[in-house]
């Protein structure tokens, strides 16, 4: 009994080690955004505006301010589209890259027409992929079934690899890491997906699954699951285009997430949920794995 108290303890402190960890990393990145923050967006003296001065200024004076010279540019942005897609996964991203300017994004289908998603949810998209060769950006999104029965699709498999070879960024919210990596393009890379069995569906991609909001290798960004398109759509911004215009683009949304609890991952979520949740997406994919 003394030996059982004991391990408990034991795991209890390891337990408050991690959690003061896990506070102290977050401490740490909001304190070095206070200072970068800080050292932005000063006079040229190195001081910073007064509330008095920035009221004053002209629209165009203002955004001479804010100007950042872009480190890269991207003229077309394409975003694929089928029946089954989660409608946030593209839907996220593309009212954030939507204000890059003048961009132009194209919904893409496996064939012109309309495009249901999960939610039923229908879009008439103008390009179908015979009709697209090469894109800046290609954004994939997730789904569910229709996502894996995507990563069988050769043809759409092909057309990936082709935009690919020209992009310069390829990217995927949630479970469209799948299909990435089923196109081959993940092998060797760092990337995250959807939680669901993460590690284990990068993994036959010849991915490392890294567990984060959303990472980057290279050329090729991911996301985890859904929401977090949001976030990696920020972050490629803020690569591209600089922290102002991404701070524009989140303060336009007024993107400042603030749940009313914290189950958004399996860490965090009611352990019944979680692996009830798990259980139903095993049970979803089962009959199409069967017929492997």
């Amino acid at each position: 009994m003394k030996r059982i108290l004991s391990i408990a303890i034991i795991l209890v402190l390891l337990a408050c080690k991690n959690e003061r960890t896990e506070k102290q990393v977050v401490k740490e990145v909001q304190e070095e955004e206070e200072v970068v923050k800080a050292e932005r967006n000063l006079k040229p003296d190195g001081t910073p505006y007064s509330d008095k001065e920035l009221d004053g200024m002209s629209h165009d004076e203002s955004m001479m301010v804010l100007y950042e010279a872009p480190k890269d540019t991207i003229q077309t942005i394409g975003i694929l589209l089928y029946d089954g897609f989660f409608t946030m996964d593209a839907m996220g991203p593309l009212s954030v890259l939507n204000s890059m300017y003048p961009t132009e994004k194209r919904l893409i289908g496996r064939k012109r027409g309309t495009i249901t998603s999960s939610d039923k949810v229908k879009i008439e998209v103008d390009y179908g992929i015979d009709d697209i060769e090469q894109l800046d950006m290609l954004v994939i999104p997730g789904g569910f079934v229709e996502t894996y029965q995507a990563t069988k699709d050769e043809e759409l498999l092909a057309w990936i690899r082709k935009i690919d070879k020209k992009s310069k960024y390829t990217v995927s919210v949630c479970t469209g890491a799948w299909i990435l990596g089923a196109a081959g393009v993940l092998d060797g890379k760092e990337a995250t997906t959807h939680w669901y069995r993460a590690e284990e569906n990068l993994a036959k991609y010849g991915a490392t699954f890294v567990k984060k909001r959303y990472t980057n290798d290279g050329k090729y960004w991911t996301s985890a699951g859904v929401s977090a398109g949001i976030d990696m759509s920020l972050a490629l911004v803020d690569q591209i285009l600089g922290r102002n215009y991404a701070e524009f683009i989140a303060l336009n949304l007024e993107y400042d997430p603030q749940p009313p609890f914290e189950s958004g991952h399996p860490d965090k979520a009611d352990r019944v949920v979680s692996v009830m949740m798990e259980k139903m997406f095993d049970e979803g994919l089962k009959p199409y794995k069967d017929k492997e």
